[in-house]
């Protein structure tokens, strides 16, 4: 997953001698997400009128970053689908039952990147495959780097946001219910939503 130096003035942050460009090299290395500090969301369009919006509580994931060569970067996530939170243990409920996810079938969901690309200035754009309920297919994610830096406890760390746009029915994810005045209950396109720390390994 391709990377990015900001320059500012916090004195651990990533940032290039005066009158050079910034030197990426030094981010370069594997590096863990940190899911204490890490968000993986989606929202959803309920009734047509408002959206819904969770996220996944239990989840790992993997990069690898070349700063010398972004496009050679890589990422990988693995996201336990028991672990969906909407805020409704109703909804919970129904979004892990065989209308939705089958979690007992299909328990997790997985991301490995296959492409990644330097679109200039703090932001990148990365392609790989979504693997949920047996079926794989590309997405694509734009992200935008927050920084590099060095935390109180040592460990190295670069942040990043991410969003992209999927419609679930390219997953199987077809379950609906009609409206009386129009439309569905729950929208095919899904907004992803990610807000990523993740820590250079030693």
């Amino acid at each position: 997953m391709g990377i990015f130096s900001r320059k500012d003035s916090t004195p651990e942050t990533t940032a290039a001698p005066t009158g050079a460009g910034p030197d990426l090299t030094v981010l370069t290395g594997d590096y863990t997400i940190d899911p204490a500090h890490t968000t993986i969301g989606f929202v959803a369009r309920h009734a047509m009128v408002t959206n819904v919006k969770g996220g996944f509580q239990d989840f790992t994931g993997t990069l690898h970053l070349d700063g010398a060569d972004p496009a050679r970067s890589t990422a990988a996530l693995d996201i336990t689908m028991a672990s969906i939170d909407t805020g409704n243990s109703d909804r919970d409920g129904h979004l892990k039952s065989s209308d939705f996810f089958k979690i007992d079938e299909f328990p997790t969901m997985t991301f490995r990147s296959t492409k990644a690309e330097a679109l200039g200035g703090d932001d990148y754009r990365i392609t790989g495959d979504l693997s949920l309920l047996g079926v794989t297919r590309p997405i694509t994610i734009d992200l935008e780097f927050n920084g590099a830096a060095k935390d109180p406890f040592g460990n190295e760390r670069v942040g990043f946001e991410g969003k992209a746009e999927i419609l679930r029915s390219e997953w199987g994810l077809t379950w609906n219910a009609a409206l009386e005045t129009g439309g569905v209950l729950v929208s095919d396109k899904i907004k992803l939503n990610f807000d990523i720390s993740a820590v250079k390994n030693a």
